[in-house]
Protein backbone atom coordinates (compact mmCIF):
# COMPACT_ATOMS: atom_id res chain seq x y z
CA UNK A 1 0.00 0.00 0.00
CA UNK A 2 1.16 3.52 -0.72
CA UNK A 3 -1.49 5.98 0.36
CA UNK A 4 -2.58 7.93 3.40
CA UNK A 5 -6.11 8.34 1.98
CA UNK A 6 -8.02 5.07 1.51
CA UNK A 7 -10.44 6.55 -1.01
CA UNK A 8 -9.93 8.14 -4.39
CA UNK A 9 -11.91 11.29 -5.22
CA UNK A 10 -15.29 10.77 -6.84
CA UNK A 11 -15.87 11.91 -10.40
CA UNK A 12 -17.15 15.44 -10.72
CA UNK A 13 -17.10 18.57 -12.83
CA UNK A 14 -15.62 21.63 -11.14
CA UNK A 15 -17.02 25.16 -11.34
CA UNK A 16 -14.18 26.20 -13.66
CA UNK A 17 -15.08 23.44 -16.15
CA UNK A 18 -12.24 21.10 -15.19
CA UNK A 19 -13.15 17.47 -14.62
CA UNK A 20 -12.13 14.91 -12.02
CA UNK A 21 -12.16 11.52 -13.73
CA UNK A 22 -11.68 7.93 -12.71
CA UNK A 23 -9.78 5.89 -15.30
CA UNK A 24 -9.44 2.11 -15.09
CA UNK A 25 -6.96 0.01 -17.08
CA UNK A 26 -7.79 -3.71 -17.11
CA UNK A 27 -6.58 -6.79 -19.00
CA UNK A 28 -9.72 -8.95 -19.07
CA UNK A 29 -8.23 -12.07 -20.75
CA UNK A 30 -10.90 -12.20 -23.46
CA UNK A 31 -13.60 -12.64 -20.79
CA UNK A 32 -12.60 -16.29 -20.32
CA UNK A 33 -12.97 -16.16 -16.54
CA UNK A 34 -15.77 -15.09 -14.17
CA UNK A 35 -17.51 -12.28 -16.06
CA UNK A 36 -19.84 -11.52 -13.16
CA UNK A 37 -16.82 -10.92 -10.91
CA UNK A 38 -15.24 -8.83 -13.66
CA UNK A 39 -18.31 -6.61 -13.93
CA UNK A 40 -18.49 -6.24 -10.15
CA UNK A 41 -14.88 -5.03 -9.99
CA UNK A 42 -15.40 -2.51 -12.78
CA UNK A 43 -18.69 -1.26 -11.35
CA UNK A 44 -17.21 -0.84 -7.85
CA UNK A 45 -14.40 1.31 -9.27
CA UNK A 46 -17.02 3.66 -10.80
CA UNK A 47 -14.82 4.60 -13.78
CA UNK A 48 -15.54 7.28 -16.35
CA UNK A 49 -13.22 5.50 -18.79
CA UNK A 50 -12.03 1.90 -18.97
CA UNK A 51 -8.97 1.02 -21.04
CA UNK A 52 -9.53 -2.66 -21.77
CA UNK A 53 -6.87 -5.09 -22.99
CA UNK A 54 -7.61 -8.51 -24.45
CA UNK A 55 -11.21 -7.69 -25.24
CA UNK A 56 -13.02 -10.50 -27.09
CA UNK A 57 -11.88 -10.62 -30.73
CA UNK A 58 -13.66 -13.54 -32.33
CA UNK A 59 -17.17 -14.99 -32.64
CA UNK A 60 -19.83 -12.49 -31.44
CA UNK A 61 -17.14 -10.30 -29.87
CA UNK A 62 -19.27 -7.14 -30.05
CA UNK A 63 -22.12 -8.79 -28.18
CA UNK A 64 -19.77 -10.06 -25.45
CA UNK A 65 -18.14 -6.66 -24.98
CA UNK A 66 -21.53 -4.91 -25.01
CA UNK A 67 -22.78 -7.31 -22.35
CA UNK A 68 -19.80 -6.50 -20.13
CA UNK A 69 -20.25 -2.77 -20.67
CA UNK A 70 -23.96 -2.96 -19.77
CA UNK A 71 -23.26 -5.07 -16.66
CA UNK A 72 -20.68 -2.48 -15.60
CA UNK A 73 -22.98 0.51 -16.18
CA UNK A 74 -20.97 1.67 -19.20
CA UNK A 75 -21.09 1.77 -23.00
CA UNK A 76 -18.58 0.82 -25.70
CA UNK A 77 -16.55 3.77 -26.92
CA UNK A 78 -14.16 2.12 -29.41
CA UNK A 79 -11.94 -0.84 -30.13
CA UNK A 80 -12.24 -4.58 -29.66
CA UNK A 81 -11.44 -6.88 -32.57
CA UNK A 82 -11.10 -3.85 -34.86
CA UNK A 83 -8.13 -2.68 -32.74
CA UNK A 84 -6.75 -6.23 -32.28
CA UNK A 85 -7.75 -6.39 -28.62
CA UNK A 86 -7.65 -2.98 -26.91
CA UNK A 87 -11.06 -1.41 -26.30
CA UNK A 88 -12.42 1.68 -24.57
CA UNK A 89 -15.56 1.82 -22.44
CA UNK A 90 -17.03 5.02 -21.03
CA UNK A 91 -19.80 6.31 -18.83
CA UNK A 92 -22.69 8.35 -20.16
CA UNK A 93 -20.96 11.35 -18.64
CA UNK A 94 -18.66 11.43 -21.67
CA UNK A 95 -19.40 13.45 -24.79
CA UNK A 96 -17.69 11.70 -27.70
CA UNK A 97 -15.94 13.86 -30.28
CA UNK A 98 -14.33 11.11 -32.35
CA UNK A 99 -12.93 7.57 -32.19
CA UNK A 100 -10.40 5.63 -34.25
CA UNK A 101 -9.12 2.06 -34.12
CA UNK A 102 -5.49 1.77 -35.20
CA UNK A 103 -3.79 -1.45 -36.33
CA UNK A 104 -0.02 -1.49 -35.88
CA UNK A 105 2.45 -3.08 -38.32
CA UNK A 106 2.40 -6.86 -38.12
CA UNK A 107 5.63 -8.66 -37.35
CA UNK A 108 5.53 -12.15 -38.94
CA UNK A 109 5.06 -14.81 -36.30
CA UNK A 110 3.80 -12.38 -33.64
CA UNK A 111 0.31 -11.27 -32.63
CA UNK A 112 -1.28 -8.30 -34.36
CA UNK A 113 -1.40 -5.28 -32.01
CA UNK A 114 -3.35 -2.05 -32.13
CA UNK A 115 -4.56 1.06 -30.32
CA UNK A 116 -8.12 2.00 -29.36
CA UNK A 117 -8.30 5.80 -29.45
CA UNK A 118 -10.84 8.54 -28.80
CA UNK A 119 -11.26 12.23 -28.08
CA UNK A 120 -13.93 12.90 -25.46
CA UNK A 121 -15.21 15.75 -23.32
CA UNK A 122 -16.18 15.75 -19.67
CA UNK A 123 -17.63 19.13 -18.72
CA UNK A 124 -15.22 21.70 -20.10
CA UNK A 125 -12.32 19.23 -20.26
CA UNK A 126 -11.29 17.81 -23.65
CA UNK A 127 -9.24 14.63 -23.47
CA UNK A 128 -7.40 12.34 -25.87
CA UNK A 129 -7.39 8.66 -24.90
CA UNK A 130 -5.30 5.71 -26.10
CA UNK A 131 -5.62 2.13 -24.90
CA UNK A 132 -2.82 -0.29 -25.73
CA UNK A 133 -1.46 -3.79 -25.20
CA UNK A 134 2.19 -3.82 -26.19
CA UNK A 135 4.19 -6.70 -27.64
CA UNK A 136 5.89 -9.47 -25.70
CA UNK A 137 8.93 -9.04 -27.98
CA UNK A 138 11.41 -6.40 -26.76
CA UNK A 139 12.26 -4.67 -30.04
CA UNK A 140 8.69 -4.59 -31.33
CA UNK A 141 7.44 -3.34 -27.96
CA UNK A 142 9.92 -0.46 -28.01
CA UNK A 143 8.81 0.53 -31.52
CA UNK A 144 5.18 0.40 -30.43
CA UNK A 145 5.97 2.69 -27.49
CA UNK A 146 7.28 5.25 -29.97
CA UNK A 147 4.16 4.82 -32.12
CA UNK A 148 2.00 5.46 -29.07
CA UNK A 149 3.80 8.73 -28.33
CA UNK A 150 3.53 9.75 -31.99
CA UNK A 151 -0.18 8.98 -32.01
CA UNK A 152 -0.74 11.03 -28.85
CA UNK A 153 1.12 13.99 -30.36
CA UNK A 154 -1.00 13.78 -33.52
CA UNK A 155 -4.36 13.80 -31.74
CA UNK A 156 -4.54 17.58 -31.61
CA UNK A 157 -5.43 17.79 -27.92
CA UNK A 158 -3.77 19.62 -25.05
CA UNK A 159 -4.50 16.89 -22.51
CA UNK A 160 -4.35 13.14 -23.02
CA UNK A 161 -4.03 9.81 -21.25
CA UNK A 162 -2.70 6.46 -22.38
CA UNK A 163 -2.60 3.15 -20.64
CA UNK A 164 -2.74 -0.57 -20.76
CA UNK A 165 -0.72 -3.74 -20.47
CA UNK A 166 2.87 -2.83 -21.32
CA UNK A 167 4.30 -6.33 -20.85
CA UNK A 168 7.26 -4.62 -19.19
CA UNK A 169 8.25 -3.32 -15.76
CA UNK A 170 9.16 0.33 -15.00
CA UNK A 171 12.89 -0.38 -15.34
CA UNK A 172 12.44 -1.50 -18.97
CA UNK A 173 13.35 0.72 -21.94
CA UNK A 174 9.81 1.05 -23.33
CA UNK A 175 8.28 1.89 -19.95
CA UNK A 176 11.06 4.43 -19.40
CA UNK A 177 10.47 5.90 -22.86
CA UNK A 178 6.80 6.53 -22.06
CA UNK A 179 7.53 7.83 -18.54
CA UNK A 180 10.08 10.31 -19.93
CA UNK A 181 7.38 12.08 -21.98
CA UNK A 182 4.33 11.41 -19.80
CA UNK A 183 3.46 11.16 -16.13
CA UNK A 184 3.47 7.59 -14.86
CA UNK A 185 0.39 7.95 -12.67
CA UNK A 186 1.48 5.36 -10.07
CA UNK A 187 4.91 6.95 -9.67
CA UNK A 188 3.35 10.43 -9.47
CA UNK A 189 0.68 9.71 -6.85
CA UNK A 190 0.86 6.10 -5.59
CA UNK A 191 -2.34 4.77 -4.05
CA UNK A 192 -3.60 1.27 -3.35
CA UNK A 193 -1.48 -1.63 -4.53
CA UNK A 194 1.45 -1.56 -6.92
CA UNK A 195 1.80 -4.93 -8.62
CA UNK A 196 -0.57 -5.88 -11.43
CA UNK A 197 0.83 -9.33 -12.27
CA UNK A 198 1.03 -11.81 -9.40
CA UNK A 199 0.16 -15.14 -11.04
CA UNK A 200 3.71 -16.34 -11.77
CA UNK A 201 7.23 -15.29 -10.84
CA UNK A 202 7.85 -12.28 -8.60
CA UNK A 203 5.00 -9.74 -8.40
CA UNK A 204 5.44 -7.07 -11.07
CA UNK A 205 3.90 -3.81 -12.26
CA UNK A 206 3.39 -4.30 -16.00
CA UNK A 207 0.13 -2.33 -16.41
CA UNK A 208 0.02 1.45 -16.17
CA UNK A 209 -1.86 4.68 -16.77
CA UNK A 210 0.04 7.66 -18.17
CA UNK A 211 -1.05 11.30 -18.43
CA UNK A 212 0.28 14.41 -20.14
CA UNK A 213 1.94 16.98 -17.92
CA UNK A 214 -1.00 19.36 -17.56
CA UNK A 215 -3.19 16.72 -15.91
CA UNK A 216 -3.12 16.46 -12.11
CA UNK A 217 -2.78 12.89 -10.88
CA UNK A 218 -4.76 12.54 -7.64
CA UNK A 219 -3.99 8.88 -7.03
CA UNK A 220 -3.30 5.66 -8.92
CA UNK A 221 -2.88 1.98 -8.16
CA UNK A 222 -4.48 -1.42 -7.85
CA UNK A 223 -7.81 -0.93 -6.01
CA UNK A 224 -7.07 -3.35 -3.19
CA UNK A 225 -9.43 -2.63 -0.31
CA UNK A 226 -11.47 -0.19 -2.42
CA UNK A 227 -15.16 -0.32 -1.39
CA UNK A 228 -16.93 -3.11 -3.26
CA UNK A 229 -13.71 -4.63 -4.65
CA UNK A 230 -12.98 -8.01 -3.06
CA UNK A 231 -9.87 -10.14 -3.37
CA UNK A 232 -12.10 -13.02 -4.38
CA UNK A 233 -13.51 -11.07 -7.32
CA UNK A 234 -10.07 -9.80 -8.34
CA UNK A 235 -8.79 -13.37 -8.42
CA UNK A 236 -11.81 -14.76 -10.26
CA UNK A 237 -12.22 -11.98 -12.84
CA UNK A 238 -9.00 -12.35 -14.86
CA UNK A 239 -5.27 -13.02 -14.49
CA UNK A 240 -4.22 -9.34 -14.22
CA UNK A 241 -5.06 -6.86 -11.50
CA UNK A 242 -6.59 -3.55 -12.63
CA UNK A 243 -5.11 -0.07 -12.32
CA UNK A 244 -7.45 2.69 -11.12
CA UNK A 245 -6.44 6.37 -11.43
CA UNK A 246 -8.14 9.58 -10.37
CA UNK A 247 -7.15 12.54 -12.55
CA UNK A 248 -8.06 16.21 -12.69
CA UNK A 249 -8.19 17.39 -16.30
CA UNK A 250 -8.18 21.18 -16.85
CA UNK A 251 -10.86 22.83 -18.95
CA UNK A 252 -9.74 23.40 -22.50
Amino acid sequence: MATSDPLLPDSRTEADGSAVLRVLSYNIRSMRDDTDALARVIRACAPDLVLVQEAPRFFRWRKKLARLAAASGLVILSGGATAAGPALLCSLRATVERTEDVLLPLTPGLHRRGFATAVVRFGGARLGVIGCHLSLQDEERHEQGGMLLDRLAAMGVEHAIAGGDLNETPDGPTFKRLAADLQDAWATAPWGGEHTWTRSGPPRRIDAVFATRGIEVLGCGVPLGHPGVTERDLTAATDHLPVLAALRVPAS
